[in-house]
């Protein structure tokens, strides 16, 4: 692997865990512009090449082989969480969102298990994620509700690809017309840590309308694999402590589209 390529990776993880720590003692937490910058910076050096295990990854699993996947999502901008070789609910969500670029269905009964063709599109992806504005900034965020994946753009390229849950439409017991806005929004403002609004709570959100619609934080298994939300864009609660740090609020534009 090469020193860029390393810098990348582990910066990333230091970055997640260090806010993630400091979130979880109630402190505000900020990550500084370079270290910031460092972060989501391409790498510069190929790595090398990946070789998928001969078992199956399931979650809850750890070891090399988990080490390595989690390694080339970091390397296709999938954020995987710290690259530990723990297979924990943030590569789930990170695989969730590299199968659904890909094409591949996430259900019920596959949605714990990487299966033999989802690491062999690893070695050689089919597809990227769908570009739906592509004039739209050179920093932008792309909010896809049929693949319910978001895309973070810097200098027109992906710098992180996460799953989200956005409107359910209908939600029990609660009635239907639960809908995520599409259209041309921006980052209007940014409230750190857990905020309680009619419709529930939010962590470390970014609204894109006025005080009701956000690009926000769950606990993660508060972001399942469909659309649950009552209309904002549930992200990972990791990707949420830097989500906010990547972007400009307010200003960056928010695209949603179906």
């Amino acid at each position: 692997m090469g020193q860029a390529t390393r810098r990348w990776l582990f910066g990333l993880g230091a970055l997640i865990a260090a806010v993630a720590m400091l979130a979880g003692q109630g402190g505000a937490a900020t990550a500084s512009p370079a270290v910031v910058a460092r972060a989501v910076a391409p790498a510069r050096a190929a790595a090398p090449a990946y070789v998928p295990p001969k078992l199956l990854l399931k979650l809850g699993m750890h070891g090399p082989a988990v080490r390595r996947m989690q390694q080339r999502l970091a390397g296709l901008k999938y954020y995987p969480g710290p690259i530990d070789g723990k297979f924990g609910l943030a590569t789930l969500e990170a695989v969730w969102a590299f199968k659904t670029v890909q094409g591949l269905i996430v259900n019920s009964a596959n949605q714990d298990i990487v299966s033999r063709t989802t690491q062999r599109l690893l070695v050689h992806p089919r597809y990227r994620p769908r570009v739906w504005v592509p004039h739209g900034g050179s920093l932008r965020v792309e909010v896809n509700l049929r693949d319910e994946v978001l895309v973070l753009y810097r200098n027109n390229k992906p710098a992180l690809i996460t799953h989200v849950s956005t409107g359910a439409g209908c939600l029990p017991g609660e009635g239907c017309g639960w809908y995520t806005p599409t259209g041309n929004f921006r980052a209007l403002w940014f409230h750190s840590g857990w905020m309680t609004v009619p419709l529930g709570t939010m962590y470390n959100p970014v609204f894109f309308i006025g005080s009701t619609y956000a690009i926000h934080g769950e606990n993660n298994a508060s972001v399942p694999f469909y659309p649950a939300s009552h209309g904002c864009v549930r992200i990972p609660f990791d990707v949420a402590n830097v989500f906010h740090t990547l972007i400009r609020v307010p200003g960056t534009p928010i695209y949603v589209r179906k």
